[in-house]
């Protein structure tokens, strides 16, 4: 612990002598930006954005659409695959969205489990180590910024990719239950980048999955340090500010580094101990707020969701709220969901179960909590608020601080809720920053060994404290690119495994309506 507490600090002392002086670079006079540290980054960043940008997010045209000019409607490329993958998978495994919910529930709560099983972490500890991941800013600046752009209907399209992205994760994270590999030393390597290589090599696809999977790791790293962390600690910032401006962006970041540094020299264990704490914490003192809201004004509550409805269906509203979700939501809010993107099946891996698919059933769990609840939550605060559509806020919806537009909007119900919400956002933040530094630490493990680990790990806190300078358009886009683009490697290979999830699914089912699996509570 002395060593790890020594290396913070060093950390921290680096950050403050190389990159503090970086934050107090400012616009020159004649208005010309700043040719310092942090516009070269941003220039770096803008650069890679419209490279990828053009790859992953290319425009496909809708059948049966007309745009103002004749043509068809398009909606990029990602959007239309990860949709397509989870309508594709919800078909394939009978629907175990909705069959196997109550089941995942009592699999959560220990009914199943015993403490002899092999793994690391319990299935409420892979849970919450993946739910910490993705409930978070996106859930409060994500649909902000959706339900802005798309309009009310964007919520119940927001709905409709929850329910089907359930299907999505369960099939990648029971592939990464049956994929994964233990050290000698107990710990759990699994994840997208095993059961692409290894099960594609299973099929005789051997040079097919190692490219995916390298593909995959590249991406991952890549979304880890921008929208996994740095986006993180750039939306968070903005919101704090809200409450607190004469906090200076540099300091939080150097809070938020050695925060984030404790936890994450500890590995997995530590950050599922972590999170187990935190996420139930964050997620009970969000929504109990956004219901406190609710009741408040609960004679605009039907209000609110006629509009979700009738906004949804409506020509206008209907295409623009699809692609409101379908697009803004997968696109700048794809952190409240993440199916199909295969990040989740690294923590499930190492939870402690015999059944692989049983661990995928925990998993569908998550889209359920973060999207269908949390963000329907932050939606209808925002739709009640009108703060979606009030010109006084545009500036923060073009400057995409969705976190400080559901600040301003939790404000005008709770006058003093900002205070709360500043440390929810920190929590949300931290969370997820956690848990993605996972992520991106057993990608570059894969890549270039275990021992090479703490090289990410120095990277990852380096951009931890990047991302306090910032600016939060061109960091909020990589990582929405990065994370998004993951789902074209695991998708793919997800179709050629389908097949194998779903025999285990039906073994394990029928073990289960049978009466054979044992119980523990």
């Amino acid at each position: 612990m002395r060593q790890a507490t020594r290396r913070i600090a060093f950390l921290v002392l680096l950050l403050t002598a190389v990159l503090a002086p970086a934050a107090q670079a400012q616009p020159q006079e004649d208005g010309a930006e700043s040719q310092g540290i942090q516009a070269q980054i941003n220039d770096v960043f803008g650069s890679v954005n419209g490279f990828v940008e053009g790859l992953f997010f290319a425009p496909v045209p809708i059948p049966f659409s007309e745009a103002e000019d004749g043509g068809l409607k398009t909606a990029p490329l990602a959007v239309i695959w990860l949709v397509i993958g989870a309508i594709v998978f919800t078909l394939r495994m009978g629907f175990i969205n909705f069959r196997g919910f109550k089941h995942a529930i009592d699999v959560t709560r220990g009914k199943y489990s015993n403490p002899a099983d092999k793994g690391e972490v319990s299935h409420f500890q892979a849970l919450t180590a993946a739910l910490s991941a993705t409930v978070g800013l996106g859930n409060i600046a994500g649909v902000a910024i959706a339900v802005s752009v798309g309009g009310p209907g964007a919520t119940f399209w927001m709905i409709m990719a929850g329910l089907l992205g359930m299907s999505s994760k369960f099939t990648e994270c029971t592939l990464g239950q049956m994929y994964r590999e233990t050290r000698p030393d107990g710990r759990v390597m699994g994840g997208a980048m095993f059961y692409l290589s290894k099960g594609l090599k299973e099929m005789g696809l051997g040079p097919l999955g190692m490219f995916l999977a390298w593909f995959f790791a590249i991406l991952c790293i890549g979304g880890s340090l921008a929208g996994g962390n740095a986006f993180q600690v750039s939306q968070s910032l903005g919101a704090v500010q809200e409450t607190f401006p004469a906090i200076e962006g540099w300091m939080y970041g150097l809070v938020m580094t050695a925060m984030a540094g404790v936890v994450i020299l500890g590995g997995i264990k530590r950050i599922a101990a972590t999170a187990e704490k935190i996420v139930p914490v964050m997620c009970g003192i969000y929504v109990l707020a956004a219901m406190y809201i609710l009741v408040a004004n609960m004679s605009e509550v039907p209000a609110a969701f006629g509009s979700i409805v009738s906004g949804a269906f409506t020509p206008e509203a209907g295409y623009g709220g699809f692609l409101g979700v379908l697009v803004v939501g997968f696109q700048r809010a794809a952190f409240s969901n993440e199916a199909g993107t295969g990040s989740a099946a690294i923590a499930h891996s190492a939870a402690r179960t015999p059944h692989a698919a049983r661990e995928g059933i925990v998993a569908l769990l998550e889209p359920f909590i973060d999207t269908v609840v949390v963000c329907t939550m932050t939606a209808l605060v925002i739709v009640i608020s009108g703060a979606y559509a009030n010109p006084d806020y545009q500036h923060l919806v073009d400057g995409n601080n969705g976190a400080a537009l559901t600040s301003r909007a939790m404000k005008e119900s709770i006058s003093w809720f900002p205070y709360v919400l500043s440390v929810a956002v920190m929590l949300f933040a931290y969370s997820t920053m956690i848990s993605w530094s996972y992520y991106g630490e057993r990608c570059w493990a894969w890549m270039f060994g275990d021992r090479s680990s703490t090289i990410y790990r120095v990277i990852f806190l380096v951009f931890v404290f990047l991302g306090s300078i910032l600016e939060a358009t061109n960091v909020l886009a990589f990582g929405d690119l990065m994370i998004l683009g993951m789902a074209f490697p695991n998708v793919l290979g997800l179709y050629f495994l389908m097949g194998k999830v779903k025999r285990s699914l039906d073994d394990y089912w029928g073990k289960l309506k049978s009466g054979e699996l044992p119980t523990y509570k």
